[in-house]
């Protein structure tokens, strides 16, 4: 017979551990189902670990509107409870004139988003503020930061469980199915359990979409295809060559190889944009031969055998190759027709910047 639960949260990567904190918060019975041993094990621990301020998005996007309301409240969440975080700022660059539009078009799009402290600097005052970097004209974002991911996670998670919210690991969600007054679940690992649940919260990023449709009643035609885009970072021997983040001016798949530094000042580069048709977490060496030509448009000084291969991580995307960028997935029942169901599709960056905003995103969806 099934265990009665209110609410599943399926997935305990930083959305998940969001999405569990706000219903927790809300005095609802939580539980957290991860097919790992540990939080945050795949995309919310394989990224840049950057506070994006909302530059990228199309005007009224999901992307927009969660990343610009996501990063005040994260600011103010790591800021209350001690987390390590730094506001940075960061330079997104024209290595030369044929650029200059495309970085103008970012800027227009930044204040449109109501990213209104976005500052246009020509060369001479970005080699001012970062003396090594190469450029025609920058577009300087001082809201920009970078976090603790891992730090901040543990912060979620700790929330959640203060709140009553459980969390099962090394429990894989193997299937499921629509009753008449709510969702059957079955759930694997070495005590397999069946659980029928009120409501059922998909969190469960690379996996999602094979999720959703091993829910019997769950609309086949709602559930988007999935593609791996692996991002793999290169990390830099030496001192880095900037205290700010700087990117390129970004392509259709991905914000183009940029220089990051996570908190205790080491510098790496990345992520670039690797079609694949499988999880793999491995770094071929031999991908730094691109990283040089792309880093040395901005960083002309960079010393040969200066990278190392360091991690990769995987964006679940919800467009194939060569196709224009799609916006979050927030699936309630007005989509797919299934009352106490909410899928997340495609949440990659400003995910994480946008966790806590999703978060009350999916509550909205739940009514």
């Amino acid at each position: 017979m099934a265990e009665a639960v209110d609410c599943v949260v399926v997935g305990a990567g930083v959305i998940g551990l969001a999405v569990a904190r706000a219903l927790a918060m809300t005095g609802r019975e939580v539980v957290v189902l991860e097919s790992e041993d540990a939080i945050g094990t795949a995309t919310s621990s394989r990224n840049s670990e950057v506070i994006h301020a909302g530059l990228y998005y199309p005007q009224d996007s999901l992307k927009a509107r969660l990343c610009v309301q996501g990063r005040d409240r994260l600011y103010a969440y790591l800021a209350e409870r001690g987390i390590e975080h730094e506001r940075c700022g960061k330079l997104v660059v024209a290595t030369d004139e044929a650029e200059v539009d495309a970085l103008r078009a970012l800027e227009d799009k930044a204040r449109a988003n109501g990213v209104d402290d976005v500052v246009w600097l020509n060369a001479d005052e970005a080699g001012a503020m970062e003396p090594s970097l190469h450029c025609v004209a920058a577009v300087h974002s001082p809201s920009t930061g970078i976090l603790d991911s891992h730090g901040y996670m543990l912060g979620l998670q700790g929330d959640a469980e203060a709140f009553g919210a459980a969390i099962a690991f090394l429990s894989p969600v193997i299937g499921g199915r629509v009753d008449v007054d709510g969702i059957g679940l079955d759930v694997g690992g070495a005590e397999a359990m069946a659980l029928h649940c009120r409501t059922v919260v998909n969190c469960a990023g690379l996996g999602a979409p094979a999720l959703a449709r091993s829910i019997e009643g769950m609309p086949a035609e709602a559930v988007p295809p999935l593609h791996y885009a692996k991002g793999n970072y290169f990390q830099l021997s030496g001192r880095a060559p900037f205290s700010r983040l700087v990117y390129p001016v970004p392509g259709t798949a991905s914000l183009g190889v940029h220089f990051t530094r996570d908190l205790g000042g080491q510098g790496r580069f990345g992520p670039d944009v690797e079609w694949i048709d499988s999880i793999d977490y491995t770094v071929d060496p031999d991908r730094a031969r691109q990283f040089y030509a792309a880093i040395r448009r901005y960083w002309p000084d960079l010393a040969d055998d200066a990278l190392q291969p360091a991690y990769c991580g995987i964006r679940p995307k919800i467009q194939a190759p060569g196709e224009p960028p799609r916006d979050f997935v927030i699936q309630g029942p007005e989509v797919h027709g299934v009352r106490g169901l909410v899928n997340l599709f495609g949440i990659e960056s400003p995910g994480l910047t946008a966790s806590l905003a999703i978060a009350d995103e999916v509550l909205s969806r739940l009514g």
